[in-house]
């Protein structure tokens, strides 16, 4: 599929059905500690629409703050899922499947694992005084946490090839018509 340079009233129309998908899923699964379908799906929106994932991806954040007030663990929304999208745009879109279905559960695995350090920073700032003396204890005290989010992350990121080729090809079907 090629990525279009402007949106389409179905974009804007299906965009806010993504957000709204990562945000459901997110909350059915909370019950399973760090397993979530966010990254799984960052990746895939990612690699279907490129530069437009942003559009799910920030209105998902805007969900959870709508959702819990906007306390202040949510900052780090506005940023995590921009690491992993720019990995992902970093990544070729169309990888042979012997080599894409690894990848991306790898990537979408790393991703987990570095979670924590990826909020790290703004714990500090805003939990510890800015002490960063206490960052380094920070990220080893929830390394356990990371690395069940990391095999949550992989065995849910098996799913990035089928669903990013089912999109894609409902993608082709809606531009045909």
């Amino acid at each position: 599929m090629k990525t279009k340079t402007r949106l389409d009233l179905r974009h804007l129309i299906i965009f806010p059905m993504f957000a709204a998908i990562l945000f459901c899923s997110k909350q059915l699964l909370e019950a399973l500690p760090n397993v979530e379908l966010v990254s799984t799906l960052t990746m895939v929106y990612t690699l279907v629409y490129r530069k437009w994932a942003l559009i799910p991806i920030y209105l998902y954040a805007l969900l959870q703050g709508i959702f819990w007030g906007f306390p202040l663990w949510w900052v780090p929304y506005l940023y995590v899922w921009t690491v992993l999208w720019s990995i992902t745009m970093l990544l070729p879109k169309e990888l042979p499947l012997r080599w894409g279905v690894p990848v991306y559960a790898g990537v979408c695995a790393l991703f987990g694992m570095a979670y924590g350090t990826l909020w790290a920073p703004f714990h500090i700032l805003a939990y510890a005084n800015g002490d960063w003396n206490k960052m380094l204890p920070w990220i080893i005290t929830g390394l356990p946490w990371d690395l069940t989010h990391a095999l949550g992350n992989l065995g849910l990121g098996l799913l990035i090839v089928p669903l990013t080729t089912l999109l894609r090809s409902l993608e082709a079907r809606t531009q045909r018509q």
